[in-house]
């Protein structure tokens, strides 16, 4: 689908030189002199490079429609992950890498949307929270104060946390997969 150079907005992926590439951030320009444009911060989807592009209104680009599809985590094998379709059953194998340091939550069964571009896998996005059990906890010192203070801990899956002062190991706490940080106590 074609749109003028002015109409991108964050987060529309469009084809440019060649390459898939995510808007991350849009800023209209109309300078004194000249014609108005749209500065655009451009990061490939395939190797994480970022650019930054004029497009004038009179400029028109390929918008990328990304087809997203539900995948449910099955296990890791080596450096490959397994997920599988909930509607086919078929399998995708997808590397350690291609997840991130973010591959440390996935935990069995969990569903996760995978993004793909003609058949081939762009991006995956997981639960935005989990529970994970402290396995271990640094001990309060005394004197802290409750309001600011946070200490490291262990959860299951080998991710340090800084979590509140009450919080000790063997609790179950939710994490912010994005941020990888501490919310709250799990129920």
């Amino acid at each position: 689908m074609k749109i003028n150079g002015n109409e991108i907005r964050p987060g529309n992926v469009i084809e440019h030189n060649g390459g898939l590439w995510a808007a991350v951030k849009t800023n209209h320009v109309k300078p004194g002199k000249g014609g108005a444009f749209n500065q655009v911060e451009l990061k490939n989807l395939i190797d994480g490079t970022k650019l930054n592009e004029r497009f004038r209104a009179s400029e028109t680009v390929e918008r990328i429609r990304l087809e997203q599809k539900d995948y449910q985590y099955l296990y890791a094998e080596g450096e490959m992950l397994v997920f599988m379709d909930n509607e086919t059953y078929e399998q995708l194998e997808l590397q350690k890498d291609f997840v991130g340091e973010r591959a440390a939550f996935l935990q069995d069964g969990m569903k996760v949307t995978v993004e793909s571009h003609e058949e081939r896998p762009i991006g995956i996005s997981l639960p935005d929270y989990v529970t994970l059990q402290i396995v271990e906890a640094d001990p309060v010192v005394k004197g802290q104060t409750a309001a600011s203070s946070y200490k490291p801990a262990m959860m299951e899956n080998g991710i340090r946390v800084m979590v509140p002062p009450f919080i000790e190991s063997g609790e179950r706490i939710v994490v912010d997969t994005n941020e990888i940080t501490y919310v709250r106590r799990a129920d």
